[in-house]
Parts: C-alpha cells; structure tokens; sequence
C-alpha cells in the first residue's frame, strides 16, 4: 500500500490510516475537495441528500490553534474536537451549521438514533502545502467517561464579549483501511451499511465502541516527546520558569494546584515543610470510584523546576519512589524532562509514578484557557495570592 497518495489518485483511492493525501499548488486543489466532493476550507466538509440528512461529515484540524486545543490520542482512539462558534455569536448560527451538526448527533446518540449518525471522517493537517492525513473513521462518543461530558458548551471571551462552543468527544474506530466503494455509496445515495466497515455497522447496530487504540512500541518516552512540541508551548513554559527561578517553595505549590487542576479526582493537598520534605514536596488524596461508593488513595508529589536543558535524572527519581509508602503513587511534575535512564527504570520496575513533564504541563495550561504567557502570569499570581 503506497506511503502516500498524489492529488491525482486522491478521488479513487482507499482511505489508509495516517496516509497522507497530496494537495495541489493551489486551494482548488485541496485533496479533500477531491475525495468527497465537499466544500473547501474550514473544519466541518460534509454533503447532504436531498431529504437535508447528511451523507457524511469530514472533520478537520491543524492541531496548532491553542483557543481550540482539537487533539487525537493515538494511544485511546479518542478524539476532543471543538465546534465553529469561534467568535462572539449564537452557538448554532455558523457559517457551517458545523455546531448544529454536533448538537444533532449528540441528540441522536442520546436518543439511540445511530443509524440517522452520519460517519465522521478526522483528517489533520499534513506535512505541506495542502497536504492532509487521514486519521480514522470516527463515532461520536466513547464508551467511558459520562455521556454528559461527551459535548459540552465551553464559555470564551473574544473582542470583550462571552460566548459559548462546543467541545465534543469522538472516538476512532478500529478500522485501517476504508474502502473506496463506501465512500462512493455515500456520495451516490447507495446502501450506507452495505459496504461499510464491519466496526461501524456494530456501532449503528448496537452502540459498540471498537477503538483504534495502540499501544507505545516503547514504554517510557523521549526527550523530544516530553519537551514543548512548538513555540507556543516553549513561551508558556518559561514563563514558569522566569517567576519561580527564584522560588522553588512556589514552584511546588504550583505544581500541586496544576495537578489538581488537570486531575478532577484529586481531593485535597498539603504542601510538606521544605526543611523536612523527606523526597516529597507535597501530600495529597486521589479519589477512585464515585459518589456512592470511593476510596482515597494518597499521593506525593516532587516538583522540579528544571530549565528545559537540564533532565530529572536517576538520582531525584530514586529519591521519590523510596520515599512512597505502603498504597502511595507518586507524581513527577517537571518543567524539564525525565533522561531516559531513570524514565525506563519507571516503567521497567513497575513503579508506581506518574511523570508530567514539559509538553504536559503546557497541554494541561492550553486545555484550561491558559494559552498565553499574560494568562499564565496571572495564573501563577492568583496562586501566589491565595497560598497564605
């Protein structure tokens, strides 16, 4: 099967999982124009029958807005997807309808409708031009989580007014290749589920979530998987390390509230006297199970304020784990990155220690509104403000 497809090809061709699709010079040869016969640009790509109902809908994203943080996890199938109200306006009334189509299938979900579901095809952005990947055949929904929070209407700010849009969860399903004759029976009105995958005919028929989850080649990850993926992140991450170069007591402190903040199961905390610390910066409960029935399970927490050049290495790692007792985990939290030594000795010895390290600290600050290093100042001063 070829690495990649060239616009040429692009209309006939089978939809092969991570393949890129070659564009042309120019945006009227966007490669998704050609494959589905859809609009061009923006993020929502669909056609509808004549009766209004959708045929399909083709997701897009860049992966690079940080107002609108989209993101696929290769490693779950799960796909966070935010909708088209991107500025002040009425959260349905886009130029795409594309936040009314997620209401409606939502809606659908919900009510059990799957079989009025269109199937949602997620590419993202290739490696030039108008190039894109195609990234998996997508269900709206998962299988974990509560059904609530698979599309919630998030609040922005924008030009000084608040507004709100649609966060979404999809999950991809387990399916590799599509074959171009479903594609073509969607675009000629022909049999949806005749020649469709047989995982999203199980999903029509009886809701089951057959992801495309993948499991890491290597346990542990790379310095180049922990640090910031782009310049954005870097921006935010020095900001961290210019207000607290010269505070390390804040610097746990704000690691303990990032946590906590990125983490909804995490109870309460307390910081340890920094004289006395024992190879813990912090204390805290995690709470597993729901409101009828949980248990608390504790945690300690290590902070490392480390440059982006400098690495946690076996020494501070050795220094937590034997200090975790009897049911504790411990939490790495780093600006920095853990070297690969001491990062493999974690996963190889099965201890029981969550790292977060540079690239996750600036996920987690993107994914809670914090994109910008002003709002991260005033994230780092309101915690500075209500630490006494």
């Amino acid at each position: 099967m070829a690495v990649e497809f060239t616009f040429e090809e692009a209309g006939t061709a089978p939809l092969v999982v991570d393949r890129v699709y070659r564009g042309g010079p120019s945006l009227s040869m966007e490669p998704l124009h050609a494959m589905f016969q859809c609009g061009i640009g923006g993020g929502f790509r669909y056609k509808r029958r004549a009766d209004g109902s959708l045929r399909y809908v083709v997701l897009f994203t860049t992966e690079n807005d940080p107002d609108w943080p989209d993101r696929l996890d290769m490693q779950t199938g799960l796909f966070v997807y935010y909708g088209d109200n991107r500025r002040p306006g009425e959260l349905h009334e886009t130029k795409r309808r594309g936040n009314s189509i997620l209401r409606d299938a939502f809606t659908s979900l919900q009510t059990g409708e799957r079989r009025g579901i269109p199937p949602f095809f997620v590419f993202t952005r290739g490696p030039k031009g108008h190039d894109v990947v195609f990234r998996g055949l997508a269900a709206p929904g998962a299988a974990t989580g509560s059904p609530m929070e698979h599309l919630v209407a998030v609040w922005k700010i924008g030009n000084g007014q608040r507004f709100q849009n649609y966060r979404s969860l999809f999950t991809v399903l387990r399916a590799g290749t599509i074959p171009r004759r479903w594609v073509d029976d969607l675009l000629r009105d022909g049999d949806p589920l005749e020649n469709a995958p047989d995982v999203w005919r199980l999903w029509v028929s009886k809701g089951t979530y057959t992801a495309l989850s993948a499991t890491r080649s290597v346990a542990h990850r790379s310095r180049e998987e922990q640090l910031p993926r782009d310049g954005l992140q870097r921006r935010l991450i020095e900001t961290i390390l210019e207000a607290y170069k010269d505070d390390s007591v804040g610097f746990e402190r704000f690691a303990a509230e990032f946590f906590q903040m990125t983490e909804s199961n995490v109870e309460t905390y307390e910081l340890t006297r920094p004289w006395r610390d024992g190879g813990r910066d912090a204390l805290g409960l995690y709470r597993i199970g729901h409101l009828g029935d949980s248990i608390d399970v504790e945690f300690a927490l290590e902070a490392k304020c480390y440059s982006m050049g400098h690495s946690v290495g076996v020494r501070e790692v050795s220094r937590l784990i034997s200090r975790l007792r009897h049911r504790q985990f411990g939490v790495l939290v780093t600006t920095s990155y853990v070297h690969d030594q001491a990062y493999r000795e974690i996963k190889d010895d099965l201890h029981p220690v969550l790292v977060i390290c540079g690239r996750d600290i600036a996920d987690g600050l993107v994914d809670n509104g914090f994109n910008t290093p002003d709002s991260v100042q005033q994230l780092v001063a309101d915690i500075g403000r209500y630490a006494y």
